[in-house]
């Protein structure tokens, strides 16, 4: 079911050819397949636990949050949506409110992050980096520079008012904006290479910050107020405030949650820190793997973590994996 790498994959295949003769006990299940880097991951291994463990014969569709959500709205499917970004998702809230879909957990744990971040061997050094007062008492520690967003990315502008607000352009930090998200990737990879100063804005999970550790710099609570007026290039007040934490949940279509209970059990347990999310997606990049690749990565490397997910019929058939 995956295209498994020489090597990781012997024990998998086993376990596939033992369960295959069994019948299936959930029946049909669709299950929404994002196109960015975690979703992949997300429904990878939900669609491995699910067929290998509960027997179902797993469908997967192709949907980002907004058109996923627009389909249960509309047609009751798919029955899991594996990885909604809420405060990307302005249909969330009322379908929730009316009962069409259902959040069963935050299937990344940590959430969306994205902020200002400094390496974490600058961190070690000079501790004061760690919040913005620190590096803005302290410019050159950090080489007086901000690594920007790319035009037309909304956190070029939230980050150049942040750093009016907070007083950096004051102290003659240079605001540079890269020319794409490739090039704000490498400056960190370079910088890392040669310990050098670096600080700028990223987010996560991704697998840069799965490779390269790094400290979120501290910024205050978030302010909505605030928020939406320095998310514009037109803000006259710009002025502090924290990024918001993304709430990133795994939604079930109603019908589908009343009817599976087991399979909803599992959904609701499977969960992933940025950190281990991070780290697959690293590993998918260095290997040059697919995605599917990647889902068997995280299976070898963190079966106490999926292992507590199932059910006890599901553990006695995957306990050779485990």
């Amino acid at each position: 079911m995956f295209k498994i790498s020489t090597g990781l994959g012997c024990v998998f295949a086993a376990a596939i050819t033992a369960s295959a003769a069994q019948a299936n006990e959930c029946g049909e299940v669709s299950i929404m397949q994002g196109d960015w880097g975690s979703a992949q991951i997300v429904t990878a291994v939900a669609k491995f636990l699910m067929e290998e463990g509960y027997g179902c014969e797993v469908t997967t569709v192709p949907l980002s949050s907004n058109p996923a959500l627009a389909s249960v709205s509309e047609t009751g499917e798919p029955d899991i949506l594996t990885e909604i970004w809420t405060n990307g998702a302005p249909a969330y809230e009322g379908l929730v409110e009316s009962g069409a879909i259902i959040p069963v957990t935050e299937v990344l744990s940590d959430g969306g992050v994205e902020g200002f971040f400094v390496p974490n061997y600058l961190v070690e050094k000079h501790p004061e980096l760690a919040t913005l007062e620190g590096i803005t008492a302290n410019p050159k520690l950090v080489g007086n520079r901000f690594h920007n967003c790319p035009e037309g990315w909304t956190c070029l502008n939230v980050s150049t008012n942040l750093l009016k607000a907070g007083g950096l352009i004051d102290v003659g930090v240079e605001n540079f904006v890269h020319g794409s998200g490739e090039t704000l990737a490498a400056s960190i990879a370079s910088a890392y290479e040669n310990k050098e100063p670096w600080f700028g804005f990223y987010w996560g999970p991704t697998s840069v910050l799965g490779k390269y550790p790094m400290t979120l710099v501290e910024m205050g609570e978030h302010k909505p107020e605030v928020w939406a007026c320095n998310s514009t290039a037109e803000c006259e007040t710009p002025a502090m405030s924290g990024f918001p934490r993304s709430l990133v949940v795994t939604v079930l279509a109603k019908e589908f949650m009343a009817e599976n209970q087991a399979i909803s059990s599992l959904m609701t347990n499977l969960s992933f820190t940025n950190s281990q999310m991070s780290e697959t997606l690293a590993w998918v990049e260095d290997n040059d793997a697919s995605y599917d690749e990647g889902a068997v990565h995280f299976l070898t490397t963190y079966k106490d973590v999926w292992g507590a997910w199932l059910n006890d019929a599901a553990r006695d058939k995957l306990s050779a994996l485990l």
